[in-house]
């Protein structure tokens, strides 16, 4: 049994290897030349103004996850998919209380500005 298991080990001791030692060689071999001008930071040929650290509003941020939350749902509407002729009835009103629930957070969501963008 781990016989089998010889091949992947042999690929992971090989991928960590070369990596390493591509890394080991441009820390090696790369130029270290410091100077004020390299350790600026770079924000697409613009120089930056005000800080970096300024305050994010958390309206992106409940975008992001509401985003992430109704893509993640609708992934499994996927496998449902493929399988409903073997569900039969009792898969297809699983499917629809689970859209229903869905629907109901998009539609609280919606209800309360979530989704608004100014």
């Amino acid at each position: 049994m781990p016989a089998d298991y010889l091949p992947i080990a042999v690929l992971i001791a090989l991928s960590t290897g070369l990596a390493l030692l591509i890394v080991g060689a441009g820390h090696l071999f790369g130029p270290r030349r410091r100077n004020l001008r390299k350790g600026q930071p770079y924000e697409s040929g613009m120089l930056p103004y005000g800080s970096g650290q300024r305050r994010m509003p958390v309206h992106f941020y409940l975008i992001a996850v509401l985003f992430i939350l109704f893509d993640i749902e609708v992934v499994f509407l996927l496998p449902w998919a493929v399988v409903l002729r073997e569900l039969k009835l009792a898969g297809l009103i699983e499917m629809l209380v689970f859209i229903l629930i869905l629907l109901a957070g998009f539609v609280y969501a919606w209800k309360k500005g979530a989704l608004e963008w100014e």
